[in-house]
């Protein structure tokens, strides 16, 4: 299979990415004039709600007026409850059909309008879990619910959400609930679908060092193509730390990276790296500096610590995720 990358360095420009902080979470309950909807984009208010959408799609929604967030939209908790929540997949498999025919209706029609914002007739789509009790200051869910990647076609994109909906039942989801003390029924799911990026060069970025509890630098794991090889462990990626104060880089490992998720004719798969890339540094040093500009600038809009998910296209960066970081145990 032949792979190919875009440019490895391309010169990207530098964006100023101070805000104000945002403030507290959303509230526990979904506010008035919110409750009957089952489908909100990202960038509404009603998106921004917790109770609604959960803590990945509240988090990206608060940040995607200002921020390069890919467009999408998100299936509710009302959704959910609508498919007959907990209790819909006992003793079935999930697909399309586990949709009720409306809400199937509402999810072609929106799925056809982001393909009209993204300039295609079927966009390849994320399709992610999004648990109303995740993303918080104790806990992440991080990688407990399904997630979905290169889904093209209204049915495929029903298919994966009823999926997503089913894995709040897997026993990985169960046994993180009961480790962090969260109930074990009662509990409801959102779920997030958004243009897919065809990630050049994927990292997950902290704000603060999980590794020595420093908040006053920020360090960077990168690797080539989607970010799914980073998440899942399958390969070492590149190690980056940049001072806060002045944007210097500390310290950078560069790694043999031998593996790499990308797009395939039905979702991703993974592959080996082409020999001549394995020991490149995925980042340059203008997109070292975007990027820790943006965790800082993340960090202080948030008021807290990130946790974020990054991606380049073609010297474009993108936010696809936002989440407080959980394993700090030392601050200055």
């Amino acid at each position: 299979m032949t792979v190919a990358v875009a440019s490895m360095h391309p010169s990207t420009a530098h964006f100023d990415w101070k805000r104000p902080a945002i403030g507290t979470p959303g509230q526990a309950v979904p506010r008035p004039g919110t409750r009957g909807r089952s489908i909100v984009w990202l960038g509404d208010l009603a998106c921004e709600e917790y109770a609604l959408v959960g803590g990945k799609a509240a988090n990206l929604c608060r940040l995607a007026a200002e921020y390069p967030v890919p467009p999408g939209f998100c299936l509710t908790s009302i959704a959910f409850d609508r498919a007959g929540g907990l209790g819909v997949f006992e003793g079935e498999e999930p697909s399309a059909a586990s949709l009720p025919r409306d809400l199937y209706e509402q999810l072609t029609h929106a799925y056809r309008t982001l393909g009209e914002r993204c300039g295609v007739d079927a966009p390849s789509v994320a399709v992610r879990s999004s648990a109303l009790d995740e993303d918080g200051a104790g806990a992440s869910f991080a990688g407990q619910h399904e997630t979905y990647l290169n889904v093209v076609g209204a049915q495929a994109v029903a298919e994966a959400v009823a999926r997503c909906w089913a894995s709040v039942r897997s026993s990985r989801a169960l046994q993180y609930r009961r480790q962090h003390g969260f109930a074990l029924d009662g509990f409801r799911i959102a779920v997030l679908i958004q243009q897919l990026v065809h990630a050049d060069v994927s990292s997950v970025m902290f704000s603060a060092n999980p590794v020595t509890g420093n908040r006053d630098e920020v360090m960077i794991n990168a690797s080539w193509g989607l970010g799914e090889s980073i998440v899942g462990g399958t390969v070492t990626p590149d190690t980056y730390v940049v001072r806060k104060a002045d944007m210097a880089t500390v310290s950078r490992r560069i790694a043999e990276k031998r593996r790499m998720t990308v797009m395939a004719t039905d979702g991703t798969c993974e592959v080996e790296v082409p020999r001549f890339l394995r020991m490149q540094p995925t980042l340059g040093q203008e997109q070292l500096m975007e990027m820790a500009q943006l965790g800082v600038a993340l960090e202080r809009r948030m008021g807290h610590p990130v946790d974020v998910e990054c991606a380049y296209h073609a010297g474009k960066l993108f936010l696809l995720q936002c989440r407080p970081i959980t394993t700090l145990t030392w601050s200055r």
